[in-house]
């Protein structure tokens, strides 16, 4: 077991933008080569995170380090360490592929020598050799953000920072970004990603922490986070539309719970801690009623139902802050 310091280890941090507290005392820690997701409501303190994280942002209390180097007195030793892809793409449209990254390359100070090698590795790397020399301009959307990736990654970084970086993307770039991020993870980068799309962290974080008002309201593994919220659903969807309330009254008899209703989709269901018995229990029943049946199945909790249970957005004029200031 690595005995090492943390990749990201942050304790108690607080920041306020005028009469707005952002973070109210936000903990944070992940391990050396783990992809972290960081999810929350607009405003609950995600991209200030990042913005302390990386250095941009001072926090007004706590602590913060980046593989044992403390952010606030050591501001160098860290930026050494990390990468940072934000929100919007970085890379200069008319130059091409290439020119960005020697040009980024020259900017973190790499030799002439140097700057090519690492152009040419990360090009490959990110399958953008053959379109190395067409200006970004021309680049799909998926194509800039592996380039943005690439840019990222000029110094090799310990610690990688994405900041919503698939937002606006459609499926198949996105697919293309999950991809390689995944295969940074493989390699030994600790990733730390910020992100609306709960699919997004999912499919590509081990831990996931889940902010709201400022602070972290859950931290797990995407399977344990589905478990804590303790019920599962059991949908009946019935063909015939006109059977629909009878389905929902025997759901609800024999689960004991209150039952929802989708007519567009003929479907009902009840969220429930409910056991296969009573799933029997329910196509029994249903069968006896000789309602024409086109579906009986039992879900697990879903990360949107999890994120939903976490988090209050009932009050969102304390999110101005994030919003307008970060």
């Amino acid at each position: 077991m690595d005995s090492g310091p943390l990749a990201i280890d942050v304790h108690g941090l607080r920041r306020r933008y005028r009469d707005v507290d952002v973070l109210t005392g936000l903990d944070l820690a992940v391990p050396p080569g783990r992809v972290c997701g960081l999810l929350g409501p607009n405003g609950a303190g995600k991209t200030t995170t990042v913005r302390i994280l990386t250095t941009l942002l001072r926090a007004d209390g706590g602590r913060a380090a980046i593989g044992g180097i403390d952010v606030a007195t050591d501001p160098a030793g860290v930026r050494r360490r990390i990468g940072l892809v934000g929100q919007h793409t970085a890379v200069d449209e008319v130059l091409t592929g290439r020119q960005n990254l020697l040009l980024f390359g020259r900017l973190h100070h790499l030799d002439e020598r140097a700057a090519h090698r690492r152009a040419e590795q990360l090009l490959a790397r990110f399958g953008l050799a053959e379109a190395a020399d067409r200006k970004t301009a021309r680049y799909s959307g998926g194509m800039r953000r592996r380039l943005d990736l690439a840019v990222g990654l000029i110094q090799a970084p310990a610690v990688l920072f994405l900041d919503e970086p698939t937002t606006g993307l459609d499926p198949r770039s996105r697919d293309e970004v999950w991809r390689a991020v995944r295969d940074l993870a493989a390699e030994g980068t600790t990733v730390l990603l910020t992100t609306q799309y709960l699919e997004e962290a999912d499919r590509l974080a081990v831990q996931i922490t889940v902010l709201d008002h400022g602070r972290a309201v859950a931290s797990g593994t995407p399977e344990e986070l589905k478990t804590s919220l303790g019920v599962n659903r059991l949908d009946v969807v019935v063909t015939h539309r006109a059977e629909l309330g009878r389905a929902a009254e025997i759901l609800g008899r024999i689960t004991g719970t209150a039952v929802t209703v989708d007519e567009d989709s003929h479907r009902a269901t009840a969220r429930t801690t409910a056991t296969a018995a009573t799933t029997v229990a329910v196509l029994c029943a249903l069968d006896a009623e000789d309602l024409a049946v086109h579906d009986v199945a039992r879900r697990r909790a879903t990360l949107d139902e999890v994120f939903l249970s976490l988090t209050d957005r009932t009050d969102p004029a304390r999110r101005t802050g994030e919003d307008t200031a970060a």
